[in-house]
């Protein structure tokens, strides 16, 4: 699978603790003025390996940024197509400016595997070290049930999910 050959239409910027972690070029698939998705190639540089999975250069990944929502839902597939899984950042809903998209990296995060037998809460330590329940008690509570949400859903539930109109 190849990222389509179209010039980038959006730009996507993760934030965290207030500082740009990542920005990369990437093509707008489609925007129902509440769901954003985009696709892009892995965007950082060389392999990173979680153990679990390795993201590397030539996969593609199909993100899904809400405006309402509390996290981001990314479809990860290597170069040739095959499905990796899903990879869901807990975030601040999205904010769409024209053709930049920016995200809040909340520091929790999830792993579901593409046959659905691994569903992994990833980063809890980095979220309770963050400081953001003291400073932000709201949004630290947004974040927990966000992290909930998405594990419930599961493998079925994220499919199900990213297959609505």
């Amino acid at each position: 699978m190849s990222v389509p050959s179209a010039e980038p239409t959006a730009r996507v910027t993760l934030v965290k603790a207030g500082r740009t972690k990542i920005r990369y070029p990437a093509v707008l698939v489609a925007d129902d003025g509440v769901r954003l998705t985009v696709r892009a190639p892995w965007a950082a540089e060389g392999v990173r390996d979680f153990g679990f999975v390795r993201f590397e250069p030539g996969d593609v990944f199909t993100e899904h940024y809400w405006r309402d929502r509390w996290y981001a839902v990314k479809e990860v597939r290597s170069g040739d197509g095959t499905l990796k899984g899903w990879y869901c950042d807990v975030t601040r809903p999205a904010v769409v400016d024209g053709t930049e998209v920016v995200v809040e990296d909340l520091d929790l995060d999830l792993w579901v595997s593409a046959d659905g037998t691994e569903v992994l809460r990833l980063d809890e330590d980095e979220f309770a070290a963050s400081g953001l329940a003291a400073a932000d008690p709201e949004a630290a509570d947004r974040a927990r049930l966000a992290l909930d949400e998405l594990a419930g859903l599961g493998r079925d539930g994220i499919v199900r999910l990213l297959s609505r109109a």
